[in-house]
């Protein structure tokens, strides 16, 4: 099981949202753990004392938010908040201008396709199309990735403007995932470099051992980056000419998603989920 990271409490931006920004942080535990939590699971990961955290469980299992096990030690998404996400991510319009292409993609290489978007100092992953073989990744619709060990958002921050970039990565927190990971600032503004300049990324058994990924950025309608697509592979089934079996296919799919936003005044960077 993936426990899931302490965290600092988020600090309210607008009055009056403190107790609404810690029944979010809470729910977005629950969501990023790989495996339902308990009660203590989420004191310790929140940072809130207990008769809190008991509060706030108890509010959002009321609203179906949350959902308890058969003895209520574990929690889970509740019924709900499922229906809710499975609305919105039915009705992205970049999922829909995009999801054509994704197909394609999976089926010329054979592998694994994610389509993540940023979110903050992470990406989200809102499509996934498995590979057609038998051995599956343990990736899903909703999972927070960091930016810096994975490929969707290496491509992501090797398109943004030095502006943006800058003050992202002096924030931008490293932890270690395998040991490929890149954990120092300068090996990794060295990795973005190479990824700039020849049009996509990898992620080299950063995150997870034994899988490799090809990421590449599409592009609004203002030529900003707005997600990235990723192909992953297993190592052992890895093709021998990785850059026409996986690279060439995933840009030229970056390239017609990215046309159709453009051509697409709806699919603005504002407003593009």
């Amino acid at each position: 099981m993936t426990k899931p990271h302490a965290a600092k409490p988020p600090s309210s931006q607008v009055a009056g949202t403190a107790a609404f920004s810690k029944f979010m942080h809470v729910l977005q535990l629950v969501a990023d753990a790989t495996e339902p939590l308990n009660i203590g699971a989420l004191v310790k990961a929140s940072g809130y004392p207990r008769p809190t955290v008991h509060r706030i469980v108890a509010a959002l299992v009321a609203e179906r938010l949350l959902a308890e096990g058969e003895r209520g030690a574990l929690l889970a998404l509740g019924p709900r908040l499922i229906q809710l996400a499975s609305r919105s991510w039915g009705r992205s319009d970049l999922r829909l201008a995009a999801v054509d292409e994704l197909k394609r993609l999976r089926d010329l290489t054979g592998e694994t396709v994610h389509l993540a978007v940023p979110n903050g100092k992470a990406m989200v992953y809102i499509e996934k199309l498995e590979s057609p073989s038998a051995v599956r990744m343990a990736s899903r619709i909703g999972t927070s990735v960091a930016l810096h060990a994975t490929a969707v958002g290496k491509a992501y921050m090797a398109a943004l403007e030095p502006a943006v970039l800058g003050p992202l990565l002096q924030g931008l927190p490293l932890p270690r995932y395998t040991g490929n990971t890149l954990v120092k600032l300068p090996e990794l503004r060295k990795q973005l470099q190479v990824t700039r300049d020849r049009g996509w990324s990898v992620d080299a058994e950063e995150h997870e051992a034994g899988i490799f990924c090809y990421g590449a950025v599409i592009r609004g309608s203002r030529g900003l980056p707005v997600a990235a697509i990723s192909v992953s592979t297993l190592m052992f089934r890895q093709k021998a000419d990785p850059e026409g079996a996986y690279v060439a296919p995933l840009l030229q799919a970056c390239r017609v998603i990215s046309g159709r936003i453009a051509e697409t005044p709806s699919l603005s960077a504002a407003d593009i989920l």
